[in-house]
């Protein structure tokens, strides 16, 4: 992750499955990287978590507490199998319950996986994800059984798409209130943006789940809260990066970093209202760079803008603002000359089919060059969502307006990053390293 040509986007960890059994927290996951299942436990879901390995490799896996405390691992794509683990968790129990309990071999598109796994009422139901046969088309699929070692039986559950695209509501579990209403708590694809959650209410009919209203997602549902005294934050927002009164600068909740920080190249000073990145590596391109401070983008459409200042910024630099995921594009100055440029830029390809090594070192595509008389300059980026438009365009401030620079970039939802598109403040090298570019007045809407 940290060399020039290496990154591990669409790898680590997918599919978490998270419990808690008797006072203790558990996070279940395996990692596409590693190749490792790894369990993270904790007694205060706030406070510190502990790290270990479960032995073996479990795709899409459940845990599954049973009432005797026997413990269970449920995983799989199309075959799903359960086994027994030992009471540590540590690998799988010897001469314990091990066994194929559905089976969708044979199935041309995705098949079942994603597993739940419960214990309801006396009776053990597994949730899935799985497409059509016919068309592709995500459903959720429901399996139950009176027994671990008896058959399971069921079906799918929800085939919806919402009028949305043909694209279905499926993967995920169940819960239940206190008050005994149960809801489905799912996703939906929406193109670029990523997975969106989808609330689903759940009945109950001679001890089998009953997804939506006549087979439907309703377009209202109404709730009751279980925190009515509870503030919820924004999930993306603006930021002066100021701090307030005599506090320092606090990183607000909406961001997050496309790597683990390097936390001695970057600053926030909330006296002067600005986030910096000092380079400390060479990249190849906007993949490879550390530091990149990011917010999820929101459907069906949004746009942020932020001014640079890359006046630190050394030859071959670029620092700027990008619609972050495999096939990127931003808008960025650099520096050529000792004068200051703004380009825009794309990922060259988004071919599949390329190696991962091939499409990591690719260096993008410059559509348009624009001289600037100063490296301070602000940029904006506009996405696009509705109905999978999936585009994004970008634009500098000439000094009286915003200009379009370069070309419209399509945007994707695919297998080599898995995430959805996310704004990006980023700076990288690709000639000498210690250079740096500041960020300010970031403005989501």
């Amino acid at each position: 992750m940290y060399g020039r040509k290496k990154n591990i986007y669409g790898q680590g960890m997918w599919a978490a499955s998270i419990r808690y059994n008797k006072g203790t927290y558990y996070i279940c996951f395996v990692a596409n990287d590693t190749h490792k299942t790894y369990l993270y436990t904790a007694k205060d879901i706030e406070n510190k978590w502990e790290k270990r390995s479960i032995e073996g490799f479990y795709h899409d896996c459940s845990l599954f507490f049973d009432d005797d405390d026997k413990v269970y691992i449920v995983y799989g794509n199309k075959e799903i199998w359960i086994t027994q683990l030992k009471e540590d968790l540590s690998s799988p129990m010897e001469g314990g319950l091990h066994r194929l309990i559905v089976n969708d071999e044979g199935h041309p598109g995705l098949g079942y996986e994603g597993s739940h796994m419960y214990k309801i009422n006396g009776k053990y139901y597994v949730f899935f994800i799985h497409s059509r046969r016919d068309m592709w088309k995500r459903v959720e699929a429901c399996f139950c059984a009176t027994s671990l070692e008896g058959e399971f039986t069921g079906g799918d559950v929800l085939d919806d798409d919402r009028g949305y695209c043909n694209q279905g509501v499926a993967q995920g579990g169940i819960v239940d209130t206190r008050e005994g209403d149960w809801y489905g708590v799912l996703f939906q694809d929406h193109g670029a943006v990523g997975r969106i959650p989808v609330l689903v209410p759940v009945t109950w009919e001679n001890d089998y789940p009953i997804f939506g209203e006549k087979g439907k997602v309703p377009e209202i549902i109404i709730t009751k809260s279980t925190r009515p005294d509870y503030s919820y934050s924004p999930l993306v927002g603006s930021d002066d990066f100021m701090a307030t009164g005599k506090d320092q600068y606090t990183m607000k909740k909406q961001w997050q970093f496309n790597h683990e920080p390097d936390r001695d190249n970057m600053l926030f000073n909330g006296e002067e209202g600005y986030y910096q990145i000092t380079t400390a590596k060479l990249c190849n391109n906007l993949t490879q760079a550390r530091n990149t401070l990011t917010q999820r983008m929101l459907f069906p459409r949004c746009f942020a803008e932020v001014t640079i200042d890359a006046e630190g910024t050394l030859e071959g630099d670029y620092a700027g603002l990008c619609a972050l995921q495999g096939c990127y594009g931003m808008v960025a100055v650099t520096k050529r000359e000792g004068k200051y440029y703004l380009v825009m830029k794309n990922r060259e390809s988004t071919d599949e089919s390329l190696s991962a090594m091939k499409q990591d070192n690719s260096q993008g595509h410059e559509w348009e060059v624009v001289v600037v008389n100063q490296g301070k300059v602000r940029v904006k980026v506009e996405v696009n969502f509705q109905n999978m438009a999936d585009e994004a365009i970008f634009y500098y401030h000439n000094g009286t307006e915003f200009v379009q620079i370069g070309v419209k970039q399509k945007l994707y939802f695919k297998m080599d990053h898995f995430t959805g598109c996310r704004f990006g403040l980023f700076a990288y090298a690709t000639k000498q390293i210690g250079g740096n570019a500041r960020f300010s007045n970031f403005i989501y809407i």
